[in-house]
């Protein structure tokens, strides 16, 4: 069976093709037959063996075929979106029934892959961990990727009252505003104070979503509001935030808060309602999950190399 796997951790180039033997679908599981996978950027730190104490720990043994979500198809023709553990780069994987979510044909392959893990994610966000309220403001980091534009559509769709994205580029604040920013700017911590509060009409903000960390989510911090929430899911800068204390937090009340999807679906699975919520609004196009790019399961490697160089906007697909 075709599939892209590792034999040793580093980049992108450890990523090789290989012929695997088919997976095996055991009691309470499903084998599928997979239209299109996810990548994400825990793909890339799981190949690379970072974070062993951290949130992609332990390191997976080797050889590995990494991937957590997939669309495909059951023996019996049906259609699915799903999350793995591992497996779904490759041209059948094995998928927990548990893990798996009826998919009607009228929803693209990437946009289903898209509403997933960064769909999840950005529903979490807003709602289980920021617990936004109605006209409330929000701030999005990132806001052109995968999670960062859903996270601007859902605030939207959830009753935010003023809804500001940060990206890096021209191109990509421009797309922010297409999702349903009020404003786009420039996300660099050096004058993020000024260019938020700006922004915002001169109001401190009520929420920031961040994935970035380091001097950002810093700067960050000195534009909250009282009962502020701050709520951090990623550290692309590779950089460790310095202003957060314990008594900053109580004297200005403000909360920093952290969330990380794959625990949540190890304890309640993939399905449910936050999925079906995000499903059905892609179904009626309230929700227009991005995808930034498709490429055959062989250029795999190229798709992460892409994503490490920040050239890409919104979800990326393989198809085996």
């Amino acid at each position: 069976m075709r599939a892209m796997q590792f034999e040793r951790f580093g980049g992108p180039e450890v990523l090789v093709e290989a012929d695997v033997p088919e997976p095996v679908a055991g009691v309470g599981e499903t084998l599928v037959e997979v239209e299109a996978a996810g990548v994400n950027f825990g793909d890339i730190k799981q190949i690379a063996g970072e974070h062993t104490d951290g949130p992609y720990a332990p390191k997976v043994p080797l050889p590995h075929v990494p991937g957590m979500e997939v669309v495909g198809r059951g023996a019996d023709g049906r259609r699915f979106l799903g999350y793995v553990a591992q497996g779904g780069y490759a041209a059948k994987t094995v998928v927990a029934d548990r893990d798996l979510v009826a998919l009607p044909e009228s929803v693209g392959a990437g946009e289903a892959l898209a509403v997933l893990i960064q769909g999840l994610t950005a529903w979490h966000l807003l709602r289980s961990v920021a617990r936004i309220r109605v006209g409330e403001s929000v701030v999005v980091h990132a806001a052109a990727g995968g999670t960062g534009s859903l996270a601007v559509q859902l605030a939207r769709e959830f009753g935010a009252g003023r809804i500001i994205a940060t990206a890096s580029s021209d191109e990509k604040r421009a797309a922010a505003l297409e999702f349903g920013a009020d404003a786009a700017i420039d996300g660099e911590a050096e004058g993020y104070r000024e260019r938020v509060l700006d922004a915002n009409h001169g109001r401190p903000v009520d929420i920031i979503l961040d994935a970035i960390g380091g001097a950002v989510l810093d700067s960050a911090l000195d534009t909250l509001g009282y009962l502020g929430r701050l709520v951090t899911y990623g550290a692309s800068s590779r950089q460790q935030a310095s202003a957060i204390s314990p008594s900053r937090l109580a004297v200005e009340s403000i909360t920093v808060a952290g969330f990380w999807i794959v625990p949540l679906i190890a304890r309640d699975g993939a399905g449910g309602a936050a999925l079906e919520e995000l499903l059905d609004l892609t179904a009626r196009r309230r929700l227009r999950p991005l995808v930034g790019g498709e490429y055959d399961l062989a250029r795999a490697r190229e798709a992460h190399e892409d994503m490490l160089g920040r050239r890409t906007k919104g979800k990326l697909v393989l198809r085996p």
